[in-house]
């Protein structure tokens, strides 16, 4: 599959079309004072069956928001618990890259969540936020509210331009549009794939945020793997990584080696390289020493947490990633003892691989059900486990896992366990399609 067909391009350009621009696609985010003029339906209760027991709202259907749902469910089954989510099609961040790139099909990544509503034994509830009262516990959504005793909030994650320097809201439509970064919808990957597979050659532009990302691995692997499509055709192309980093986020010896001995003439690593503007009409990235043209790009900015966090006053005003102020060992709100915010909004500096959102959203969902029954559970640490194909023929991988630890002596986190296998095997590649499917069959 070198490129996109017609069949799969209809296919997956219907699945964006109800996915979400930003985040996991749940939230509008409107302001507080938008409760005051919710008239209508949207002043009604949903139509949702009479919960039974304490009910557990969920807020996002992303890889944490679907592990919650469904452990929470298995921990404690007298609990109702309902998942709000306003995309129709679940679309997997992971194994995108190797989608791009011609190695793996649409189906594996495209997945319902009403399988994983029945499958699991949770409601769904597919509608959009528009604003929760703390004070009432109530969920405001277009199709009405939904009650709740214990609200998580796992929205994911938005852009953040102004990070580098692009605040102009003309601008930042243009690189949305553009030069999509391909971290947050479905769509983006749509219009990414086509970039690729139409790219006849010159300077394709990728850049690294700074901060935490979505995920630490990625970026590189997918300079990797348009390369291979690149290589594959035979195009005369250079691949532009920028990154504001000496090395690679993760496992930078296996990334370094791959662009050197696969791809020395196709990927040139820009590190220590800051972007401090984009001059979309010109199609120049600035840096602090330099500016650089390109003929197309993929533009990842630094990301922030949702709107939804800040509309409800739950950001950390320490966080330069606007994520939430949480207590790091229970996923309980600072400002509410009955909001929990979990995967790309939890502040602590884990990576936000889906492994990491999954880990922790099953140790969140047992924490909370520990609670409704009066008990408490100790603290565990999330996996970080990332399986990263950085060639295509033949296909080899390497991978990284990390575990972590709170050092009470210098009040930080620091890695429990670290282990990076850098060195290119098969078996690694094959791994990244079997951790996959079975973190789909565990969700769906």
């Amino acid at each position: 599959m070198t490129d996109i067909t017609r069949r799969d391009f209809a296919k997956l350009s219907g699945l964006a079309a109800v996915a979400a621009a930003a985040g996991s696609a749940t939230v509008a985010g409107g302001p507080k004072s938008a409760r005051a003029s919710i008239t209508g339906v949207t002043g009604r209760p949903a139509e949702l069956p009479k919960n039974k027991g304490p009910r557990v709202v969920v807020v996002g259907g992303g890889w944490s928001g679907l592990t919650i749902a469904k452990y929470l469910k298995k921990e404690a089954p007298e609990v109702d618990v309902v998942l709000i989510e306003r995309r129709e099609i679940f679309i997997s961040h992971p194994l995108s890259n190797l989608w791009l790139a011609g190695l793996a099909d649409l189906e594996l990544l495209a997945h319902s969540f009403l399988d994983a509503a029945k499958n699991n034994g949770y409601i769904l509830h597919t509608a959009t936020v528009i604003d929760v009262d703390r004070q009432k516990r109530r969920i405001y959504t277009e199709k009405g509210y939904v009650q709740y005793d214990y609200l998580v909030l796992a929205p994911g994650i938005e852009y953040d331009y102004a990070s580098i320097g692009v605040r102009d809201p003309a601008d930042i439509q243009a690189l949305e549009t553009r030069y999509p970064a391909g971290f947050v919808s479905g769509q983006e990957y749509v219009s990414l794939k086509r970039k690729i597979d139409e790219f006849s050659g010159g300077v394709f532009a990728i850049t690294i945020p700074s901060g935490i990302f979505r995920c630490s691995v990625t970026p590189y692997e997918r300079a990797c793997m348009i390369a291979s499509v690149f290589k594959r055709r035979k195009i005369k192309a250079r691949i532009l990584v920028i990154d504001p980093r000496y090395n690679p986020a993760v496992a930078g010896e296996g990334f370094l080696a791959a662009f050197k001995d696969l791809y020395g003439d196709i990927i040139e690593y820009m590190n220590t390289t800051r972007v401090t503007s984009v001059d979309v009409g010109r199609k120049r990235i600035i840096t602090e020493m330099d500016e650089i043209s390109f003929d197309d790009a993929s533009i990842y900015p630094r990301i922030r947490g949702s709107r939804l966090i800040e509309n409800l006053g739950l950001v950390d005003p320490k966080s330069t990633q606007k994520e939430a102020a949480i207590d790091p060992f229970t996923y309980r709100a600072v400002a509410d003892e009955r909001v929990y915010v979990t995967g790309d909004n939890r502040p602590m500096p884990f990576s936000k691989s889906a492994n990491t959102a999954r880990t922790e959203g099953i140790y969140v969902a047992r924490s909370i059900a520990a609670r409704l029954k009066g008990k408490t559970v100790p603290w565990q640490t999330p996996v970080t486990l990332c399986y990263s194909v950085v060639n295509a023929e033949p296909r080899e991988g390497i991978s990284v896992k990390t575990t972590y630890r709170f050092d009470k002596a210098s009040n930080q986190w620091a890695y429990l366990s670290s282990k990076a296998l850098t060195k290119r095997s098969p078996a690694l590649a094959d791994k990244a399609f079997e951790w996959a499917r079975t973190q789909y069959r565990d969700m769906f």
